[in-house]
């Protein structure tokens, strides 16, 4: 049995894919195919049975194997960290994901001053929306994300960063800022641009509900996935929209926006570090944390 075979097996297993772990192996679907053959003759079973011209299914060994495959690509990481602190000076790759409002915000001091402290350690740091940050963390594509706690499966360990609240962003002289406490009618009386309805933010899925149950009419003027993008829009008068909010962000110093508190309708909520339980904490990892816990600054998820 070879490493490669069982790096291979787990990515086709995750993936339901030998297209996508080939391109995730940096192997061709023919090459990977034969690891896999050649680890199935090995072991005397099939592995993965094929439904149909593009759908997989692991058999009952297969999920038996992939239960070792992952045990033990946990323990080559956790060895490979240990390692490179023996060495003193810890080298390796530190990988994180979080939406691009959250990585506008509130990374710019964290990732200034950590490579001046480790300089040998590869940051990867990647763009995405809240339910890929999940998966990538889930998937040991990353070693840990930020999103919403109350997003978070019970899976995945979570910390607590930051505290969150739903506000309605509109013009700084719209009619709703005059109001005492806004409702949902006042809100579908005006055009909204939400997430997209196949991102299922929280924030859209929690805002509709409200709609139905009282059986208000509403109209979407613009979906975007962008909370900067939808603010631009709103500031433009396109439209209002929401967003979940640490309170003094700096957007809401620097744009002509009011920011309305919505928490009779939507609880707070908390910003967190969201990674595997099993996740190792290497000396970059535990240093990225302190930073950035040491002064939370205001941001936006």
């Amino acid at each position: 049995m070879e490493w490669q075979q069982i790096v291979g097996f787990h990515q086709v297993a995750r993936k339901a894919s030998f297209t996508r772990a080939a391109e995730a192996t940096f192997r061709t679907q023919s090459a990977l195919s034969q690891q896999v053959k050649a680890l199935e003759e090995e072991l005397g079973c099939r592995l993965i049975e094929r439904i149909g011209k593009r759908q997989l299914r692991l058999t009952e060994a297969g999920e038996r194997f992939l239960r070792f495959a992952q045990s033990v690509l946990t323990s080559y990481e956790g060895c490979r960290e240990e390692l490179q602190e023996l060495q003193g000076t810890p080298t390796g790759e530190l990988r994180l994901a979080a939406p691009f409002t959250t990585l506008y915000h509130l990374f710019p001091r964290v990732l200034q001053e950590f490579p001046r402290r480790f300089p040998r350690v590869r940051l990867s740091i990647l763009d995405r929306s809240q339910k890929e940050v999940l998966d990538l963390v889930r998937h040991r594509d990353i070693d840990f994300g930020l999103a919403l706690e109350s997003a978070a499966p019970r899976d995945l360990a979570v910390r607590r960063w930051q505290e969150v609240e739903m506000v309605l962003v509109t013009p700084r002289e719209h009619p709703l800022t005059g109001l005492a406490a806004v409702t949902v009618e006042d809100i579908a009386r005006y055009p909204l641009i939400l997430p997209p309805r196949g991102q299922r933010s929280p924030g859209r899925q929690r805002l509709e509900a409200l709609f139905h149950k009282q059986g208000l009419d509403y109209r979407v003027v613009m979906e975007s996935s962008n909370v900067e993008l939808s603010s631009l829009y709103v500031e433009l008068g396109l439209g209002i929209t929401f967003a979940t909010m640490v309170r003094g962000l700096p957007l809401a110093r620097q744009r002509s926006l009011a920011f309305i508190p919505m928490s009779h309708y939507v609880p707070p909520d908390f910003i967190g570090v969201i990674m595997r339980k099993d996740k190792i904490i290497s000396t970059p990892l535990r240093a990225f944390m302190d930073l950035l816990f040491e002064g939370c600054r205001p941001g936006l998820d």
